[in-house]
């Protein structure tokens, strides 16, 4: 009897760039981290490319690529965030599909996914095509290669669907058990009702009203339950032993045991996840209790002998269906008993309006410029994927009905652009948890208020009204959020860019930064045109002249900028298209002469003057540069601030130290003035190039003696930062003792803390020189090297130390 095991990890996160900036922004709720993708990887995505394996005293003895030896799904929009921000992370993924072929008889461990994670049954055809083009086109140009299986987002699952996959070539796609309806052996006639029973230890054949086939897996249940909100994590061997449980003796067929859950389960949800996979994988394998597989292999291997029919508009998270993304149907994350879910039906009723509202008029306005403008969307992906000048020259000339003037190729992209961002506007987080005002509901009406802008651009002025009166029906359940229109009115308009409001952007920030004659701010180009900076006073002052261009459209603008800086957070700054350069340089030489004078209600009156109400303010920055600006404008507020408390700490220390010592509690005000004083100092040695260890351990035990409440959370994010650079400097000279040692204090250092500070990053750059240097150093010692041997027990001493097993 053949025995498989294959566990699939779906990793995925909805897309949360900014829609007019097409990056992730500060997420304040993923603190210490800058948002939740880069706290998710840190705890899953990344540890899952180098998971620990433990030895019977807890050291690790091994470090492994988990994704080689699952069945795994990125979401794209995920992995294109990735390939930019975390390449290493991103390398190791693709790198681990590739080893998996040469494992798994050529079959890659990754399959493809939806792209933007639209639950299937409710969207109409066309944009089903498209989710399925874009995801198996975003797979080959990542993985090199055509994927056999697709993830249908929370495996909601229509007949239509299927047939779509099945017609573009998709072989296999994984469901929940309970989303088979009946089954029979293949030429047989009879039917079995299985109701959420089948068995899921074999693949089945499922044929399609068009008459195509496409094999369908389920997942076990129960056991996939069990690792997904049953603790089963939480040991390695139990895993893999209630994996290897569940085959039969009785079963004459090869049997594969498979389970399925979301790949953040792996160290995001349950922590340490990574290891308790990898743990069961190599337990599994070096006890030959199954082979390792991935769904591919088991098919080429064991074809469905049986065939099963399923249960449509069904899904693994909705028990009512696939109701959870269009009504209030009782599934929510429970946190908020009292608390409804009747805005979803409108929010979904608005997008559907929108989309349908829109696509006659794009099919009309593409037609007189693509040939076949749905084709067209389906092959935009190529585009999205590289946006070099070369391809998307390509692009147009297998697609265009002429050649295009530099207008009409602007017009062309907000066209493609439009339907992109109207299918990003149906990610399903948008209507997945409790509450219209969450991050991710925003985010999709978000991505609905670019294709009301872009549509208005392009077809006039009438598509916000008609949106925001059906939005209006969404119901928050916080009343201070009211509903949906006054959500797009309070957080998405204001958060709405045009080329004149990234000048502005560009404009302040200058004051603060200096930027060459060509520079990016996002997915906007800017070249300066002229710059003239001054000094009144206090007063700063810029004025100058620049050209901002889309990176996605294309599309252009010359503007004139005057920007004035009263100190601290008091900027006021205007923006103009340009007027030509005698209008520049009468607006210019005015403004720098009257500021010269000093005459700054006049300088103002000329802001007014030049600009009208098109100025602006520190508010205009987007995000994350009005948190870096709003830090150097603080900086000297915060140092007057700690000089003040400083001077209280100072002059009343004896104080506070006597009150201590009769064990009298200290007055609140005397309290918060430790705590801050003391948070202040250990923040910056933790962030400290040189970490002074026994300043450290002076405030720690201030810590202890005054009760102080620490940011535990941010100084572990510092100290772990810190501690990967020394040890990156060590991977640069391996062979320097002192830097040896330097590490050896630190992480004694880090160790003895009274909060965690992870050291995975530090591991994993040690276990790098380990496998790289140190068989060199060791055979140099055992020869006798006195400097190698002393080089090798410094070495093995912090090993020990991070827990490591050195060999």
């Amino acid at each position: 009897m053949e025995r498989y095991v294959c566990i699939h990890g779906h990793f995925y996160q909805p897309p949360r760039e900014n829609p007019w900036l097409e990056s992730v922004e500060m997420q304040y709720s993923a603190y210490p981290y800058h948002d939740w993708n880069e706290r998710i990887t840190a705890e899953c995505y990344a540890p899952n490319t180098t998971s620990r394996i433990l030895d019977d005293d807890n050291r690790i003895i091994n470090m492994v690529n988990n994704y080689t030896k699952i069945s795994f799904n990125f979401g794209p929009t995920l992995l294109a965030w990735m390939e930019n921000t975390h390449p290493d992370v991103y390398r190791a993924i693709l790198e681990a599909d590739n080893e998996s072929r040469k494992l798994y008889s050529g079959h890659g461990s990754a399959i493809a996914q939806c792209y933007n994670h639209m639950i299937m049954p409710l969207s109409n055809k066309r944009d089903k095509y498209t989710q399925v083009i874009w995801g198996i086109e975003d797979f080959k140009h990542r993985f090199q290669r055509e994927p056999e299986g697709m993830w249908l987002p929370e495996t909601a699952v229509d007949l239509e669907t299927l047939d779509i996959l099945s017609e573009i070539g998709i072989k296999f796609t994984i469901l929940a058990p309970h989303q088979a309806k009946r089954m029979r052996e293949l030429g047989t006639e009879n039917w079995a009702d299985v109701n959420g029973s089948i068995d899921p230890t074999m693949a089945y054949e499922l044929v399609l009203p068009s008459g195509r086939k496409i094999a369908i897996f389920f997942y076990d249940g129960p056991v996939s339950r069990a690792v997904a909100f049953e603790q089963l994590l939480r040991n390695g061997k139990d895993f893999a032993r209630r994996l290897t449980g569940l085959f039969s003796e009785e079963c004459k067929h090869p049997q594969l045991v498979n389970i399925a859950t979301d790949g953040e389960t792996y160290g995001h949800h349950q922590s340490y996840g990574d290891m308790a996979l990898a743990y069961a994988i190599n337990y599994i394998e070096s006890n030959q209790l199954a082979k390792i597989t991935n769904y591919g292999e088991f098919l080429e291997k064991h074809p469905p002998t049986h065939q099963v029919e399923i249960i449509e508009n069904t899904s693994w998270s909705c028990s009512h269906g696939v109701e959870r993304w269009w009504k209030d149907c009782g599934c929510n994350s429970g946190s908020h008993p009292g608390w409804n879910q009747s805005w979803r039906t409108p929010l979904r009723e608005s997008m559907d309006w929108l989309r349908d509202d829109l696509a006659p008029k794009y099919e009309e306005k593409a037609r007189a410029l693509l040939k076949e403008p749905w084709k067209a969307r389906d092959e935009y992906i190529r585009v999205i994927l590289d946006r070099s000048p070369q391809n998307t020259k390509r692009f147009f000339s297998e697609h265009t009905t002429k050649s295009l003037t530099q207008s009409e190729i602007i017009t062309a992209f907000k066209l493609l652009e439009l339907q992109r961002q109207a299918m990003l506007m149906y990610t399903s987080c948008g209507w997945f948890f409790d509450e219209l005002s969450g991050i991710e509901t925003v985010q999709v009406i978000d991505y609905a208020g670019r294709v009301v802008q872009i549509a208005e651009e392009l077809f006039g002025n009438s598509t916000e009204e008609n949106f925001l009166e059906r939005l209006g029906a969404a119901k928050s359940n916080l009343p201070e959020h009211g509903n949906g229109r006054l959500l797009y009115e309070k957080w998405v308009k204001p958060a709405i860019v045009d080329l004149q409001k990234v000048a502005a952007h560009y404009a302040i920030s200058s004051l603060f930064e200096d930027y060459g004659e060509i520079s990016k701010i996002y997915c906007y180009d800017i070249e300066a045109q002229d710059n003239q900076k001054g000094d009144c006073g206090k007063t700063r002052i810029v004025v100058g002249r620049a050209k901002v261009t889309s990176q996605i459209t294309n599309e252009s603008l010359i503007v004139s900028f005057g920007v004035l800086h009263f100190g601290d957070h008091n900027v006021s700054a205007g923006v103009r298209e340009y007027r030509g350069e005698e209008a520049y340089n009468d607006m210019l030489n005015e403004m720098i002469n009257t500021c010269s004078t000093g005459d700054f209600p006049a300088t103002i009156r000329l802001l007014d003057k030049h600009f009208n109400t098109s100025t602006y303010s520190l508010k205009s920055l987007f995000k994350d540069e009005q948190q870096k600006v709003l830090a150097r404008v603080l900086e000297s507020t915060l140092a007057e601030v700690e000089s003040a408390y400083r001077q209280v700490y100072q002059n009343y220390y004896p104080l506070v130290r006597f009150l201590t010592d009769l064990g009298n509690p200290l007055p609140r005000s005397l309290q918060s003035t430790i705590e801050f004083i003391i948070n202040t100092d250990l923040r910056r040695a933790f962030s400290s190039d040189t970490l002074d260890i026994e300043l450290i351990k002076k405030l720690l035990n201030d810590v202890k003696l005054w009760d102080i409440h620490l940011d535990t959370g941010e100084f572990g994010y510092l100290l772990r930062q810190t501690l990967e650079r020394k040890m990156s400097e060590l991977v640069s000279k391996p062979e320097d003792r002192a830097s040896i040692s330097e590490m050896l204090v630190l992480v004694e250092m880090a160790v003895s803390l009274p909060f965690y500070v992870e050291k995975a990053g530090v591991q994993n750059l040690y276990y790098h020189i380990m496998r790289t240097f140190y068989s060199e150093y060791s055979k140099k010692a055992k020869d006798g090297d006195e400097t190698a041997r002393n080089w090798v027990s410094k070495f093995t001493e912090l090993g020990e130390k991070l827990a490591i097993k050195v060999a």
